[in-house]
């Protein structure tokens, strides 16, 4: 009976210690009561100030991915992709080998794609990804012009290094220096100037058709066949080839230094194709290659002919890069980026990448009842922005299936985003942090983005010294890139956008905070308390 007692009374006593413990954590200002959860609580409603920013001419050199062609969504405007990169060779000071001749030279860019079946012969089929158009519009003319613009990665001031950057307005200096190989008949010379597949240039369009090359041994007589997902596959003007690479001097192509101040890079120009709208596509150059197959002398002499031995040559799609952009914007965007109201914020907002715009979000109502919320001791469980999808705006068009929230004050990602380590890639990283697209069952169409901002709001209730800082919403090309590009023309609002942006040619329009937005479609922040009696 004793040791029974004894054990009893030692429970007791350690369950009002354990009790004790949690009442201590339980009254921690702003902490996690019970996790994520709010169990059908109502939460708080606070009203937040939004409105556009535009993002004037940004820093557009070093992004992983570029755009390519041109995108008319009728919403926002039509935009046309440009593109100019440096060139190297993938092996300096080449050996040509003795009267190089030229047989043939081909531009390789991958597409990204997917397969989607393979039938019984290996022909597979293949789909596209980061395609933008209607696929009846698709036709753009494409131009591959030799550079005449020395792109550099940085420049010297005073005897300061600095990074050189290029922007997206800078289309007009790419294209005004080009140079311009002049033909016979007086005519100007693109390097894709071939007059019997229009496809490669006048009427290009992004095919999607797995590529075949069919080669023949020429003892035995066995075909082999080689098989390549979708990619650009351009025929390059030979002439200029043989003149520039294959008779050029050992000492221009001996160092990349030297190489690109004499082959400065190529400018990829695109037009309109006629009356097509046309389509754009992300691509990765970097991966891209120009291959150089000729034939050279050997010392071998059969029947008193020297024999001419078969060799090939590699120009990389790599150095410096410039995405430049040509946009035309329509007149109800334009008005958007230029009343906005930042008193008591705008309707709608229009969130596009590129050379594009945000939205500006001031948290205000919540930072007034900072206090109370304090003096309260109310704990936050949840904390959520989410912006509605203004779906008759968006009608039609493709839309971003990720927005980005950032710190705007400090271009650094908030506090949810840096605390949520789930998922990979860029469809599925941070998933508990979000800003993915919500798609209607019926309809398939976007309607909502939530955000989640628990760990921000906590933050700054039991930190003091915490600022309630602006926070900037944009689309994402790349939910894992948090860097920022810089603007060209500074501003009050904004010197920095974050570089997923310019990552993507989408938008969306959301529905903003004011007053006259419909009350089950205007933002508001939504805080899940839990209030100790």
């Amino acid at each position: 009976m004793y040791n029974t007692s004894f054990f009893k009374k030692i429970l007791l006593i350690a369950t009002v210690v354990l009790l004790y413990s949690c009442d201590k954590d339980f009254n921690a200002i702003g902490d996690n009561l019970i996790g994520d959860d709010h169990f059908g609580l109502e939460p708080e409603k606070y009203d937040v100030v939004a409105y556009d920013q535009e993002i004037s001419p940004i820093q557009s050199n070093g992004l992983v991915n570029n755009a390519l062609g041109i995108y008319d969504d009728k919403v926002f405007g039509a935009r046309t992709a440009s593109f100019a990169t440096q060139v190297s060779l993938e092996s300096y000071a080449p050996s040509i080998g003795a009267e190089p001749q030229i047989v043939s030279v081909q531009l390789t860019i991958p597409y990204f794609s997917h397969a989607i079946s393979t039938n019984d012969k290996g022909d597979t089929t293949y789909v596209l990804d980061s395609i933008y158009g209607k696929p009846e519009d698709k036709l753009i003319k494409l131009s591959v012009y030799e550079s005449g613009v020395q792109m550099r990665s940085s420049y010297f001031d005073n005897g300061s290094q600095f990074p050189q950057l290029y922007y997206t307005n800078q289309n007009a200096d790419f294209d005004k220096f080009k140079i311009e190989n002049p033909t016979p008949d007086g005519g100007i010379k693109r390097l894709n100037n071939s007059k019997n597949v229009k496809a490669e240039n006048d009427e290009f369009y992004f095919n999607p058709t797995e590529l075949k090359d069919v080669t023949k041994d020429e003892k035995t007589g066995v075909e082999t066949t080689t098989r390549f997902a979708p990619q650009m596959r351009l025929n390059l003007d030979k002439t200029f080839f043989q003149t520039k690479i294959l008779n050029a001097s050992a000492s221009v192509l001996s160092a990349s230094d030297v190489f690109q101040q004499y082959f400065k890079g190529l400018y990829f120009k695109v037009e309109k194709s006629g009356s097509s709208a046309g389509n754009m596509a992300l691509m990765d150059f970097s991966k891209g290659k120009i291959t150089i197959k000729y034939t050279a002398k050997t010392d071998i002499t059969t029947d008193a002919e020297t024999v001419r031995e078969d060799r090939s040559l590699v120009i990389n799609l790599t150095g410096t890069t410039a995405s430049l952009l040509d946009d035309v914007k329509t007149p109800a965007y334009q008005t958007a980026l230029t009343d906005q109201n930042k008193t008591d914020g705008d309707e709608s907002l229009y969130l596009k990448g590129g050379q594009g715009s945000l939205a500006v979000i001031e948290l205000n109502a919540f930072g007034s009842k900072l206090t109370e919320i304090r003096n309260n001791k109310w704990l936050v469980n949840e904390a959520n922005l989410v912006f509605h999808i203004d779906t008759d705006k968006m009608a039609g068009v493709y839309e971003s299936k990720r927005v980005y929230l950032y710190d705007l004050t400090n271009n650094v990602p908030v506090l949810d985003y840096l605390t949520d380590g789930t998922g990979s890639g860029a469809a599925l990283g941070k998933v508990i942090y979000s800003g993915i697209i919500n798609i209607d069952a019926t309809s398939k169409r976007g309607t909502t983005y939530k955000i989640r901002l628990t760990d921000h709001i906590r933050n700054i209730i039991k930190t003091t010294t915490a600022v309630n800082v602006k926070l900037g919403l944009v689309v994402s090309g790349d939910i894992n890139t948090v860097a920022s590009n810089k603007l060209q023309l500074k501003n009050t609002v904004i010197t920095d956008a974050p570089r997923a942006s310019v990552l993507s040619p989408l938008g969306t329009i959301l529905f903003g905070g004011k007053s006259t937005v419909p009350e089950n479609k205007r933002l508001k922040l939504e805080v899940y308390y839990t209030k100790p009696n």
